[in-house]
């Protein structure tokens, strides 16, 4: 068995490397040959969280696994990650525990993926503005791929912490330079949202994070933080503005997001509002962005087959580096 910890994994994964191992879980999905349990969701009251069980089998790579993640979002102010996680690789052709790793620099990396995945399929081609709502342990991978999908000229960033954003931006644009891209804070969203052409949305919030009747003609949106029917980042005008709403897995986004939910719930828009799954666009089974001014919308609680395709990718790159430490139970 391998155990591989986060530095082990940020030697041998790229962003570029994530997106297209993303694509795959999406594809595998769309063509059917996985099996993907809706999550399991333990809330923990006491402490405000909530532990998940994230299992997978995907045929195509021969690999299955339980990704076992929790959200915290106290653990902030312990220093700690706000969403921990650890990710159980298994051998689909045995039944025998491969590999044991971080989940938390897993669930980054392949979240982060599938809005560079969204992005780079659906945002115009011609985006040079962003903005990334959160500052969280999600933001740095979301940023990232952004940046590796689009030539970005600005990214905007908002936290409610106008400090903690501050700090998030600075940090940014040194371990970003290369990409070109500024990377400022800014303390009111409402100031860029209009200028923007992609939003991406990485928080816990449970009500909308910013001012749907503020965004513009061929926006494209990415609502990646909140997996619960009662969580909602993502205005209803903005859901209700959508020329095309794409989501990762049609039967969890309709259990989990409420986003999507929410609306539904209450009359603005009918589930036939919905375009599809992501995976039907990779395979040509769905059209996407058919002009420069649509408003495209991708919607993300996250699944298992992205942490298996990520995970089996990490794990087998790591066997020809040598990487992480072999042990025996």
């Amino acid at each position: 068995m391998l155990i591989l910890s986060a530095e082990d994994m940020k030697k041998v994964l790229t962003m570029n490397e994530a997106i297209e191992a993303v694509k795959i879980a999406y594809i595998t999905l769309a063509q059917g040959n996985c099996v993907v349990p809706l999550r399991t969701n333990i809330t923990a009251k006491k402490y405000n969280g909530q532990i998940l069980f994230m299992p997978s089998y995907v045929e195509g790579v021969d690999f299955a696994g339980v990704k076992i993640v929790s959200v915290y979002p106290e653990n902030i102010n312990k220093g700690l990650p706000s969403v921990p996680a650890t990710m159980i690789l298994v051998d689909g052709s045995t039944g025998i525990v491969n590999a044991i790793m971080d989940g938390t620099y897993l669930t980054r990396m392949r979240t982060g993926a599938a809005s560079g995945v969204a992005t780079e399929i659906l945002a115009r081609k011609d985006a040079k503005k962003a903005l990334l709502f959160g500052t969280g342990g999600q933001a740095q991978t979301q940023l990232w791929a952004l940046l590796c999908v689009r030539k970005l000229e600005e990214v905007y960033v908002f936290d409610i912490d106008f400090n903690r954003a501050k700090q998030f931006a600075e940090k940014m644009n040194d371990t970003f330079n290369d990409y070109g891209a500024k990377i400022t804070a800014v303390e009111n969203s409402e100031d860029v949202l209009p200028e923007v052409d992609i939003i991406t949305t990485a928080t816990t919030s449970k009500k909308p994070v910013f001012n749907g009747n503020l965004i513009k003609k061929g926006v494209h949106i990415n609502g990646i933080g909140a997996y619960t029917p009662e969580m909602q980042e993502i205005p209803e005008e903005a859901v209700l503005k959508a020329d095309k709403i794409y989501v990762d897995s049609l039967e969890a986004c309709m259990a989990e997001a409420g986003d999507l939910i929410i609306p539904i719930n209450k009359g603005v828009i009918n589930k036939e509002k919905i375009t599809g799954e992501i995976g039907k666009l990779l395979t040509g089974e769905l059209p996407g962005r058919t002009s420069e001014s649509e408003i495209t919308m991708f919607k993300s609680v996250g699944l298992a087959v992205q942490d298996v395709v990520t995970a089996a990718k990490i794990y087998e790159k790591a066997l020809e580096l040598g990487l992480g430490k072999n042990i025996t139970l």
